[in-house]
């Protein structure tokens, strides 16, 4: 009888600790370049801090919406011009310090300024003036009404940072949010831990480790003998099946904000040359890569738009897989035998291995390339900052980004002064009706351009341990949001 006992209080103390489980190892694919979100366009780093340590004054939530943040509410005025926020009371930064009015002006000020290293400065490219008008009290004053202007304050290159913390933001990141910098071992893994002092409902877990896996073979490995507790954004599709059939765990396959596309340097003979990048848009069979890379996994897509968004138009039939009209086009802009091109790819899966699939169908057509893998921080200052290359692979997965065409200098380089216009009505228009059919019009443009090649809406598929919930399913912004993430039996 005693040993009855003493065996079903053990059980019971095991099943207990089960359930009070308040640590977490989770995998991403890529690692961050660094750590301040307000000077990079590297997706990783909010895919590590967005909301887990920085905050905004508006927050996207798991459905996509807009929500408050470090701002409980505000008022707009009737010209739509002035934004008079609300701060949440007794925030502190992880340093113990407050967070108040003058940290958002010093934040908002910093990303809009001239010498702004802010990858996103077009979001505050409409604000006037940021006043502190007493600590819990900021008023925004645009130039101009901006039917996006609370959306654009929850992206991730809009969150508040701290005054001091700027010369180490970079290796040592301080926010508000519900977790806390620990420590980052560069090439594995970075360490987050509870803010005791978080203003907000607090977390379940206590501690994350975040763990940077870009092998998709050890990503597998990884996840079967549990060295890991979930990977959010699973590099290898197809193995998703087998995960799918073991009990141990649970298979999220959720939509992304991420349009995959090939990119064109617009500027660089001969893609300069509208009747080429058609021509290389009619070379690719998407299907082909969503099944060869992706194993059946995202959906086609004809323009930078995500298909999910009510004002998505289905433009595929402009760049249909025609390799006949990709060689005609070629031979009238002057290439009958095609020409030598770079390719280069950044880590994830989808450029890899839809990079080799691309380069096939493009040779078909007598384009040929010269193929160079790098890594996420080459790529950042070959490709986006240093423009060069031919062509590349990647995926764009910030919300509503269509206005990324209207900015000259960005990496592949697009000019197009009407649709520039009709971005600056996009901005100033707050009718949703006129909003629509404005960005009805954007997409045509861009895809009539063939500015890109315009693959896939990139999936994204979540494994994890079968007791975890509150992870997020989509992606309506790059984030692993572990705010609500509890482990249960």
């Amino acid at each position: 009888m005693t040993f009855r006992l003493t065996l079903a209080a053990a059980l019971l103390c095991g099943t207990a600790a089960i359930a009070q489980q308040k640590d977490l190892t989770i995998a991403i694919q890529l690692e961050p370049p660094h750590l301040d979100p307000t000077s990079a366009a590297a997706g990783a780093i909010d895919s590590v801090l967005y909301s887990n340590v920085f905050e905004g004054l508006t927050r996207f939530m798991a459905d996509g919406s807009v929500a408050p943040g470090l701002a409980k509410s505000w008022d707009i005025s009737e010209d739509g011009l002035t934004y008079t926020f609300h701060l949440q009371p007794e925030v502190t930064f992880h340093d113990g310090t407050t967070m108040d009015a003058e940290d958002v002006k010093f934040s908002l000020d910093r990303a809009r300024a001239e010498d702004s290293q802010n990858a996103q400065k077009a979001l505050f490219a409409e604000i006037a003036s940021v006043e502190a008008t007493d600590p819990l009290t900021v008023t925004v004053t645009l130039t101009q009404p901006n039917g996006s202007f609370l959306f654009n304050m929850a992206w991730g290159d809009a969150v508040i940072v701290a005054p001091e913390s700027i010369e180490t933001i970079k290796q040592t990141p301080i926010g508000t949010g519900p977790f806390r910098f620990d420590s980052w071992t560069q090439g594995d893994s970075i360490h987050l831990v509870a803010y005791d002092g978080y203003w907000g409902l607090h977390p379940a877990l206590l501690e994350a480790t975040f763990k940077f896996i870009s092998d998709p073979t050890a990503a597998f490995a990884a996840m079967m003998a549990q060295d890991i507790d979930a990977f959010a954004g699973y590099p290898a599709p197809e193995n998703l099946i087998q995960f799918e059939s073991d009990p141990r765990f649970q298979v999220l396959v959720g939509s992304t904000e991420g349009e995959t596309i090939l990119a064109m340097n617009n500027k660089l003979p001969p893609f300069d040359n509208v009747k080429v990048r058609e021509a290389v848009a009619h070379a690719i069979n998407r299907q082909d890569i969503i099944d060869g890379a992706m194993f059946g996994q995202g959906t086609p897509i004809g323009t930078h738009f995500a298909p999910h968004n009510p004002d998505y138009e289905d433009l595929t039939a402009l760049s249909a897989y025609d390799p006949e009209k990709s060689k005609a086009l070629l031979a009238e802009a002057g290439f009958p035998d095609g020409f030598t091109t770079t390719l280069k790819l950044p880590p994830p899966s989808y450029a890899r291995r839809g990079g080799e699939i691309i380069a096939a169908q493009l040779r078909a057509v007598g384009i040929e390339t010269e193929i160079t893998n790098l890594e996420w921080a080459q790529w950042l200052e070959e490709v986006f900052r240093g423009k060069d290359f031919g062509l590349t692979i990647v995926s764009h997965t910030e919300p509503m980004d269509i206005g990324i065409y209207a900015r000259p200098d960005y990496y592949f380089q697009y000019d197009n002064p009407a649709f520039q216009e009709l971005m600056k009505t996009l901005t100033a228009t707050t009718n949703p009706e006129q909003r629509s059919a404005l960005l009805r019009q954007a997409q045509e443009i861009i895809a009539k351009d063939y500015v890109n090649g315009y693959l896939f809406q990139l999936a994204y598929p979540t494994v994890a341990d079968a007791r975890l919930t509150g992870l997020w399913e989509n992606q309506p912004t790059q984030a692993t949001d572990l705010t609500g993430v509890r482990w249960t039996e």
